[in-house]
């Protein structure tokens, strides 16, 4: 919002200077974008008046006049302007003036006529972009006063940019008392006496859509003339605003507008059929605006209407059938208060942004508009003369905004500001800022004014007495923080140490949508019972994933359409599990999963060009496994899951519970999926990984160390697994490690048979093992092996 530094200080008038204005202004959180002078600089120009003005004698777009500046002799000046003539008040630049962009004036001759200065355009003195012939001043204006007292042009145009919360500062009004509040000092008050009526013509009025329009009111001013002009003060308060004049009607509302920031409107009076109706569109009804382009209007917007057409859009734009012209010599004048949950994005829909619904959509004062009618009313039966009927209003008055009540506590204040501002201090901040103020029992209560939309809780007031009082009067105190030792279950696996682990082995870490395309997870999941969301962002992410499989999957496919040979890919996060008896209908099960496909490793010169198999992936699930201190709690059993191969899949258990899979992806799925080589996948709860067993400390054994290799046979479907743990227990204390070395089978091996090499490593802690000690735990591990399955020493 652009406005005029004199008209604001017209209001109020502190005393500092343009610049400590405008960042006073942005440290209270109304931006100043910039300031500009208002006019650019010239000097030597002076009212004058045109005595007399005849036709040039030698040229047909020249006139030859007498113009009188105060002095003792007219000055004979040559003027090709077709609006100068005799009577009129004009700008001239006596000789030695100097104009914009350095251009001096001097004596001279123009087609044999002497000329000694100039007529001034708007434009050619930089007040003005347009110019249509010379300046035009007020027949009152003082003959030889100097031009840029008598329009004080030595003034400012400041820019700043509002929030959308300070709507109440879209006015001159609002803005002053503002800076009432920022210097602690009186603002003065526009007096607006009430017009008496001088006819008793007026409109019906009827609310329709109250909700959207609570308050409406209309007057009738008749026997207007808008030949007559607009006041210089106002068109160049208007100007100085951005605002560009047009006719008086409009300027008016216009600087209405700008002073109290309300906005208004006009209609003309003989366009209207019957009365006044505040309606919401009808279906497929179409409205003619101000701008010659036609609205289709949609049914959610709100428009003012007649008994038998719509005239305008709320609080938006006018329409062109009733809009005011040179020929309108009745008027009907327009001010409501509109709720901006109604005006919100309807301009938007339209191509449309104006200045009132750049108000309405941030708020407007809903206790103004009988100011506004009465200051309006006034301004045009002073510039455009007529005669005013009565106010009519149409009221619900329970749809109105209701005055809030806004409760601040002091230790409340002084914990989120971290600094003390004394109670008649906050009490004057926030009775200045028009807050009904009562402090008692240590806390402020304000009944809030109409026109501050933004403050409704404890915290809005909290930020009014830090903005006012000054963030830069805040002290800076550093915070100051006790060193506190945090309580850590030691038994506790942070997420990081099992990424850092599969970083190690070569993955990448992964994040895939939790949201899947459903025909994927049946072919991995068949039997699954997914959530499918009822407002998807498309088709193939309907469906909320019953494992990490889908995700990872997709990217391993992603991946190999773009000759990637090698990929090692895992994810952490959540599978959702549908289930009646869950809160919301779903559990939500944290995993950690990955997929490998291609070389083991890279190709290189060195190592062996090999594919992953089985056993790869089964070394890094050990490997997370072992990260718990207590491998012995995982039980893995070959055993067939979703999607995997039947022959290379494996289940883990924790105590008899399933907590996670591995294997090999099904060829079918596979196929399915685009998937071109062999993958391997793996997805462990993370409920099973979090506790790790800690170690207890013992003491290092002085003694050496023996091993003892023995090979035995055993037939195919013995697992090695069973046979390890067998020999783990009988072995005991002194067993200190335990190794499967070799597998063999073929020749000297019998069919359905299987040689197993397995190393014994003991140890004791207090003495040499001797030799028939060693013998003794290798001879009970042969017995208990030959007993449990079969097993006999290889020859």
């Amino acid at each position: 919002m652009k406005f005029s530094e004199k008209w604001l200080r017209e209001w109020v008038n502190p005393a500092i200077d343009t610049q400590a204005l405008s960042e006073q202004l942005s440290m209270a959180g109304l931006e100043v974008d910039g300031v500009e002078p208002a006019a650019a600089k010239f000097n030597g120009v002076v009212v004058g008046e045109v005595v007399e003005c005849g036709q040039h004698p030698d040229a047909d777009k020249l006139r030859v006049t007498k113009i009188n500046v105060g002095g003792d002799e007219l000055l004979d000046i040559v003027c090709g302007a077709p609006n100068c003539r005799q009577g009129i008040k004009v700008a001239v630049a006596t000789v030695g003036a100097v104009l914009p962009g350095d251009f001096k004036i001097k004596k001279a001759k123009l087609r044999g006529q002497p000329s000694h200065g100039m007529l001034c355009a708007f434009d050619e003195l930089g007040i003005s972009e347009e110019g249509d012939g010379i300046m035009e001043l007020p027949l009152d204006a003082p003959i030889g006063t100097d031009l840029r007292e008598y329009l004080g042009l030595d003034d400012n145009i400041i820019d700043v940019d509002l929030t959308p919360n300070r709507g109440d500062c879209l006015g001159i009004k609002g803005l002053a008392r503002e800076v009432g509040v920022l210097n602690s000092i009186d603002v003065n008050t526009l007096s607006i006496p009430a017009v008496a009526p001088t006819i008793e013509d007026k409109v019906s009025i009827e609310l329709v859509n109250d909700e959207a329009c609570p308050r409406y009111l209309g007057r009738v001013i008749k026997g207007i003339n808008l030949n007559a002009e607009t006041p210089l003060w106002m068109v160049e308060k208007l100007r100085r605003s951005g605002v560009r004049s047009i006719d008086p009607v409009v300027d008016v509302t216009n600087f209405v507008l700008l002073e109290l920031g309300h906005p208004m409107h006009a209609f003309d009076l003989n366009a209207i059929e019957g009365g006044i109706k505040v309606r919401s569109a009808n279906a497929g009804e179409e409205l003619v605006l101000l701008d010659g382009n036609t609205a289709k209007l949609n049914e959610s917007t709100l428009v003012i209407a007649d008994h038998h057409k719509a005239l305008a859009i709320a609080g938006i734009f006018g329409g062109e059938q009733s809009g005011v012209t040179d020929k309108t010599a009745d008027i009907l004048l327009e001010s409501a208060f509109f709720n901006p949950v109604a005006i919100a994005g309807q301009a938007r829909s339209y191509g449309l942004h104006t200045d009132a619904s750049h108000r309405y959509e941030r708020g407007v004062d809903f206790a103004l508009q009988h100011d506004a009618m009465e200051r309006a009313t006034a301004l045009l039966l002073e510039i455009v003369g007529g005669e005013a009927g009565p106010v009519v209003e149409a009221v619900a008055a329970d749809k109105l905004p209701k005055v809030t009540e806004v409760r601040l506590r002091r230790s409340r204040l002084d914990r989120v500001i971290g600094h003390h501002i004394e109670d008649t201090k906050v009490t004057d901040i926030l009775t200045r800022l028009g807050l009904d103020v009562k402090f008692d029992n240590d806390s402020w209560s304000a009944d809030v004014p109409s026109y501050r939309f933004d403050i409704r809780i404890e915290e809005d007031l909290i930020e009014e007495v830090a903005r006012v009082y000054g963030y830069n009067s805040i002290p800076n105190v550093a915070p100051t923080a006790k060193l506190k030792m945090t309580t850590h279950d030691e038994s506790t696996v942070a997420l990081s140490r099992f990424r850092n682990a599969l970083v190690t082995r070569g993955y990448q870490e992964a994040i895939t949508y939790s949201f899947v395309d459903p025909k994927a997870q049946a072919i991995l999941h068949p039997e699954c019972n997914a959530l499918v969301l009822p407002h998807p962002i498309s088709i193939e992410m309907s469906a909320m994933r019953v494992s990490l499989m889908p995700g990872l999957l997709s990217s391993v496919a992603y991946n190999q359409n773009r000759q990637q040979p090698r990929i090692r890919l895992f994810e952490h996060g959540l599978k959702f599990i549908s289930d009646e008896n869950a809160e919301n209908g779903v559990y939500q099960v944290p995993v950690i999963g990955g997929v490998i496909t291609g070389l083991v490793h890279g190709e290189h010169w060195v190592e062996e060009k090999r594919n992953v198999d089985f056993y790869d992936l089964k070394g890094d699930v050990e490997a997370l496994l072992a990260i718990t201190n207590d491998v012995s709690r995982f039980e893995i059993k070959a055993e067939q899951s979703d999607g995997l191969h039947p022959g290379q899949s494996a289940v883990i258990y924790v105590d008899g519970k399933k907590v996670g899979f591995f294997g090999a992806l099904h060829p079918q799925a596979q196929k399915s999926l685009d998937i071109n080589n062999a993958t391997f996948v793996f997805e462990i709860e993370m409920s099973a990984l979090e506790k790790r067993n800690l170690p207890q400390a013992v003491g290092v054994s002085k003694f050496p160390s023996n091993r003892r290799d023995i090979a035995i046979l055993v037939q195919d479907s013995v697992k090695i697994g069973d046979i390890l743990n067998v020999i783990g227990k009988v072995g005991g204390n002194q067993l200190v490690d335990l190794n499967l070395f070799d597998v063999y089978k073929g020749k000297g091996i019998e069919p359905n048979y299987k040689s197993l090499a397995i190393a014994l490593t003991l140890q004791a802690v207090d003495r040499t093992l001797e030799e028939k000690d060693i013998n003794q735990v290798v001879d009970n591990v042969v017995a208990a092996l030959a007993e449990q399955f079969n097993a006999s020493l290889r020859d």
